[in-house]
């Protein structure tokens, strides 16, 4: 497992009142933020299946997941058990269970906003530690 610290501010500058331009083919892009309270930004993953996926994050803190554009699949543990989730247009989702994603019409083909804190700390464990008899 490894564990990484988010501070403030975790978002760079960008000019208010105007469009944000978001890169294509990034898997995570932070787009903006409020210090000390909020941040947003683009998931897009590169991977297009369950079986492709070799971790799962967890924050100490809920994040909202909103799709988009194209499809895109939230894998989560629930309680060991991993479960896949569809993200659906205009339905946002609310995790706080450790996740990953995938695009299943190919990598990149699917986009979520996504909205979180701008200081929080996420751990990665392997997908097969959370896993009934992992380690």
């Amino acid at each position: 497992m490894r564990t990484v610290h988010v501070t403030p501010p975790s978002f760079p500058s960008v000019p208010p009142d105007q469009p944000l331009a978001p890169r294509d083919r990034q898997t995570w892009q932070v787009l903006c933020g409020d210090e000390a309270h909020w941040r947003l930004g683009f998931y897009s993953p590169a991977e297009s299946s369950r079986d492709a996926i070799r971790e799962l994050e967890t924050h100490d803190c809920p994040e909202l997941f909103l799709l988009q554009r194209g499809e895109l699949t939230l894998v989560l543990n629930d309680g060991g058990q991993i479960r896949e989730l569809p993200l659906s247009p205009g339905r946002p989702v609310l995790v706080t269970a450790a996740h990953a994603g995938y695009c299943p019409r190919g990598p990149h083909t699917g986009i979520a906003l996504v909205v979180e804190r701008d200081r929080f700390t996420t751990c990665y464990h392997d997908l097969a530690e959370l896993q009934p008899g992992g380690d």
